[in-house]
């Protein structure tokens, strides 16, 4: 039930996806659907709290082994492509969701950034990561750097969005990783 509904609410969105719509997907009854959830807005968290962990799941398996520029664009083709699959049409699967439902569901505005600052701290350590390997300079501000690159992700995933083109995305994330590639220790040249 819970896959489902954030399968539905992904494409249609929260306010479109009726308790009927996802009891037809996952084939179960209001009985079942009232022993768990109780409302619809409890499942609209279940749902975020699904959608946020399947992107995390994710974004960990990339970014914990981030260690150089190579990695960094790794994540990067592999967001441009994600979004790619859909022609840019859903945008981030939880920057879409809050903007949807942040403003009218508190519990799951709270699971959103809670995923938000998950997902910065798996760029922060990356970021740092290739500090302590001496890639990135020592002078980088790893914290400032993660933001810029979630809000550079957030902003061209809502361009391609609405612009459905995987474009937005691809440029705004080259932008930022512009900046970082600037404070990359250039390799010592062999004697």
């Amino acid at each position: 039930m819970v896959r489902a509904a954030a399968d539905l609410i992904r494409v249609k969105g929260s306010s479109a996806t009726s308790v009927d719509d996802v009891l037809r997907a996952s084939a179960t009854g209001k009985s079942q659907f009232y022993k768990y959830f109780g409302d619809k807005e409890s499942l609209i968290v279940a749902a975020t709290e699904y959608q946020s962990a399947v992107f995390l799941g994710g974004q960990a398996a990339v970014l914990e082994n981030l260690r150089n520029v190579r990695g960094l664009r790794r994540w990067r083709d592999a967001l441009v492509q994600s979004n790619s699959l859909q022609n840019g049409a859903y945008g981030c699967m939880i920057g879409s969701l809050a903007i949807e439902i942040g403003a009218t569901n508190e519990r799951a505005r709270l699971v959103l950034d809670d995923a938000f600052v998950q997902w910065q701290g798996l760029l922060e350590a990356g970021l740092r990561r290739m500090q302590t390997l001496g890639v990135l300079s020592a002078e980088a501000e790893v914290a400032e750097l993660a933001t810029g690159l979630i809000a550079a992700v957030e902003g061209g995933y809502l361009l391609g969005q609405v612009a459905h083109s995987t474009d937005p995305v691809a440029i705004s994330i080259d932008v930022a990783l512009a900046r970082i590639e600037k404070l990359i220790i250039p390799p010592k040249a062999s004697a």
